[in-house]
């Protein structure tokens, strides 16, 4: 596995030195060929599919198909079309003693993916990885193997084309060793980012010794306030819920307020033939951290905004959370209070997505506050040196 993790990580270094206005083609040409490989891309992710439960909640997001190929290819060119993270400055002063400092972005340099069954993930992030200059090393799960090799297989022979070096992505085996390996491979690899759920997530931060960065599980709330809107709390909750429910987005509990429980069939008529409802009863415990990734939601009555803050605090992953009123005051408040990457006041968390926030793609949302937080896209691929220019200074 050495010897991979050196090819990748001497063509981070051969990546640096291609202009933008390369990197921008080949991201055009990969479009290109995924739209001229279709059926191939489809048939390998279809032996995938095979070996997968159709009600289990990764199914969907293994599932490949022509629209969704026709939007990865939709957003590698929007990458492609967006101006280069790097070389940026960021900072610049001269100082008295006549030292010229700037603060510049770069690429971190090999990034590390573990990801589960998301296909769609690899080519997300290649092309964000290879327009912001880092090689990647994409360690996927066995359940979307035929999918990966035949997605990195089609990479790798358009970077050929183009004459580019093939190694700046390499897609590793999908074992438990792999995953090691790859935690453990310092002085190769400069970041580790895991996408997937919390299991996965905690294992990579108890193990890894090189840096991480955590995309989180989306245990994602809606609150509906006694001055919310009826027709627009419809609209909201039901697209956060049953837009696509295997998501980190997607809606897992509707809190309430008391006031409003005689609204509660009308609120939920749009999906009461979709999902299912779960409500505690008194005295019996109820799992309030449940990431459903399914037709199912939770949902609790509660006295006041003070109660709901407090349940989002107590129950909330740092993803996306959203409240459903009228009320200024409520509204301030309540992205004041709130401590998560995503707030939204009247629209569904559905919206957390690098592609609609404007940023092309992403390599997933991060819910830590040290470091990227929310949507991770090219800006967020990239750290800084500090360039110091002087003219024979010398210190005292």
């Amino acid at each position: 596995m050495k010897e991979l993790f050196h090819k990748v990580k001497t063509a981070s270094r051969a990546l640096a030195l291609v202009e933008d206005a390369q990197r921008n083609l080949l991201l055009e040409h990969l479009a290109d060929a995924i739209l001229a490989n279709q059926d191939m891309l489809l048939e390998a992710n279809k032996r995938d599919l095979e070996q997968m439960d159709s009600q289990d909640p990764l199914y969907d997001r293994l599932l490949l198909t022509p629209d969704r190929l026709q939007g990865i290819a939709s957003d590698m060119r929007h990458v492609a079309s967006l101006p280069s993270p790097l070389g940026i400055v960021t900072k610049e002063r001269t100082l008295e003693n006549g030292l010229y400092l700037r603060r510049v972005s770069v690429p971190f340099g090999v990034i590390g993916l573990i990801y589960e069954a998301r296909p769609n993930v690899s080519f997300d992030v290649f092309s964000l990885c290879f327009k912001s200059g880092n090689a990647c090393l994409l360690k996927g799960s066995r359940n979307a193997q035929h999918s990966n090799e035949a997605i990195v297989g089609l990479i790798h022979q358009t970077l050929q084309a183009d004459s580019l070096p093939v190694d700046v992505v390499a897609l590793m085996p999908p074992t438990h060793e792999a995953t090691a390996e790859l935690l453990n491979a310092v002085g190769y690899v400069d970041l580790c980012i895991p996408r997937g759920g919390k299991k996965l997530i905690e294992f990579v931060r108890d193990n890894a010794r090189v840096p991480v960065i955590e995309t989180g599980a989306g245990v994602v709330h809606a609150y509906f306030d006694k001055d919310g809107d009826l027709q627009k709390g419809q609209a909201i909750v039901n697209n956060a819920k049953t837009r696509r429910v295997s998501v980190c987005n997607a809606l897992d509990c509707l809190l309430v307020h008391k006031d409003r429980v005689g609204d509660l069939p009308a609120l939920l008529e749009p999906m009461k033939d979709k999902v299912c409802i779960h409500q505690p009863k008194e005295g019996e415990p109820f799992d309030w951290d449940r990431e459903w990734m399914s037709y199912d939601l939770s949902i609790r009555v509660v006295d006041s905004m003070d109660e709901a803050l407090q349940h989002i605090q107590a129950h909330g992953s740092g993803h996306s959370e959203c409240i459903i009123t009228e009320n200024d005051e409520a509204a301030l408040r309540f992205q004041r209070e709130v401590d998560a990457a995503c707030v939204y006041v009247n629209a569904p968390t559905s919206f957390t997505d690098g592609a609609q926030f404007g940023l092309g793609a992403e390599i997933g949302i991060s819910t830590q506050k040290l470091g990227p937080r929310g949507p991770m896209a090219l800006e967020e691929m990239t750290t800084y040196k500090w360039l110091i220019n002087g003219n024979g200074q010398t210190r005292k």
